[in-house]
């Protein structure tokens, strides 16, 4: 049934059948409304996959039948990655995760320099952050330049923080919480006039953490000018435990793990052979359906913003509403706590987030909110909603209809009131 309904006409958008009746049945409704932090894997992403569980499971390190087998899916799929990004296949390093990839550009590049400076802004994900952090303990000096009120990056401070000395600059292509989105190619050109001003050959490198991006933005790395570049597969509808790192070539790196010596030397360790294809094909996919899934979100975007803060007095939208995801709609319910909303919601059937997923056990409000000069009530009332493929407009009507009155009730007993 599944594979009937997937393969006719290659639709625009697969939403696996089992996925929509556990969540009619769980509850009496189940709307899903927290896509940056993970997807379902898209049955046609599974397809690929499943040959490599039990058919052909070989190691790709073998030179016999069923491990040249494995080498060629695992050619195949850096193929198809390297077409999507415009790059080449050897640029590309399959390796666990998006917090992987983004360690082994951050610390794989300033280790192998061995001293200067790095640059990155006060609204990345917490593996960028954290891997910052390490590296100015380690004698790296770091500048974490600003954000405007809508979350987009201060180009005349950044370009002012660059110095002979910079090494690395890392900069998020879209942001996980607020989704906004950063002119990274524009920071690029500033990287490339200061490089040829200071008669620099190579340095400062860029990185951008583009985890949020395969679904709405183009990757096109030589119209972004970047030299190293995140993806993630949990993200886009593919398996978790699985991402790359676009390296540009030329560029050397200090691995994160050694041992026998695979993906050139930088990801040692057993190739995990269905997740590279799968990966593969969801990144394949993502950039194929981009454009009319991104047009279709943006109408849902736009009315589920106008609609809450038309309902919903003192509420205030984070980030840009332009140069945002079509996806992300990340608002602050001031006198109440967001946490407090995520629960009441979930009771109602409705999932979504505070912000980041991955630092969702800490009672630190966000980084993200606070950064863009906006008090600890904004922060710790703010709710992150990011729709999907399985997202329809009767779902969000659902939401403002049931979301009103939960903000009523918690202003009315919270102590922030």
């Amino acid at each position: 049934m599944q594979d009937k309904i997937c393969a006719k006409k290659r639709k625009k958008i697969c939403v696996p059948p089992l996925f929509i009746v556990k969540l009619k049945i769980m509850n009496t409704r189940r709307i899903y409304l927290d896509h940056s932090s993970t997807t379902y894997l898209d049955p046609r992403v599974k397809a690929v996959m499943e040959p490599y569980w039990i058919e052909k499971f070989g190691n790709a390190s073998s030179i016999y039948e069923e491990g040249r087998e494995a080498k060629k899916a695992i050619s195949d799929a850096r193929l198809k990655v390297a077409s999507v990004l415009n790059a080449r296949p050897d640029e590309i390093v399959f390796i666990a995760g998006g917090t992987e990839s983004d360690n082994l550009a951050i610390f794989g590049a300033a280790r192998k320099i061995g001293k200067g400076h790095i640059i990155t802004t006060k609204i990345e994900h917490h593996a960028v952050l954290h891997a910052f952090e390490k590296l100015v303990k380690e004698g790296f000096e770091a500048d974490y330049v600003d954000v405007d009120k809508d979350g987009i990056v201060d180009l005349k401070q950044f370009k002012a923080a660059l110095k002979p000395e910079t090494v690395l600059v890392s900069i998020m292509y879209a942001n996980n919480e607020i989704g906004t989105v950063q002119p990274i190619t524009e920071i690029s050109k500033i990287i490339r006039n200061f490089r040829n001003s200071k008669h620099l050959a190579a340095f400062p490198l860029l990185h951008t953490d583009a985890v949020q991006a395969p679904s709405y933005l183009d990757l096109n790395v030589d119209k972004l000018g970047v030299d190293l570049l995140t993806l993630n597969a949990s993200k886009i509808y593919g398996p978790k435990g699985i991402g790359c790192l676009y390296v540009k070539r030329g560029i050397k790196l200090e691995p994160l793990i050694y041992g026998g010596g695979q993906e050139s030397g930088l990801r040692s360790g057993t190739e995990n052979i269905p997740a590279i294809a799968g990966f593969a094909e969801a990144l394949e996919l993502a950039q194929k359906e981009r454009e009319n899934e991104s047009e279709r979100l943006k109408k849902i975007r736009d009315y589920f913003i106008e609609q809450i803060l038309k309902k919903i007095p003192d509420t205030v939208l984070n980030g840009s509403q332009e140069n945002r995801l079509p996806n992300n709609v990340n608002v602050s319910f001031l006198n109440v706590e967001g946490e407090s909303i995520v629960l009441y919601l979930d009771a109602k059937g409705v999932s979504c987030s505070t912000g980041s997923a991955c630092n969702s056990a800490s009672l630190e409000p966000s980084h993200v909110i606070r950064a863009l000069k906006r008090s600890h009530e904004y922060a710790n009332g703010s709710v992150r909603f990011t729709t999907g493929k399985i997202t329809k407009k009767s779902d969000i009507d659902y939401v403002l209809k049931v979301l009103p009155d939960i903000v009523k009730k918690l202003r009315g007993i919270s102590a922030l009131s």
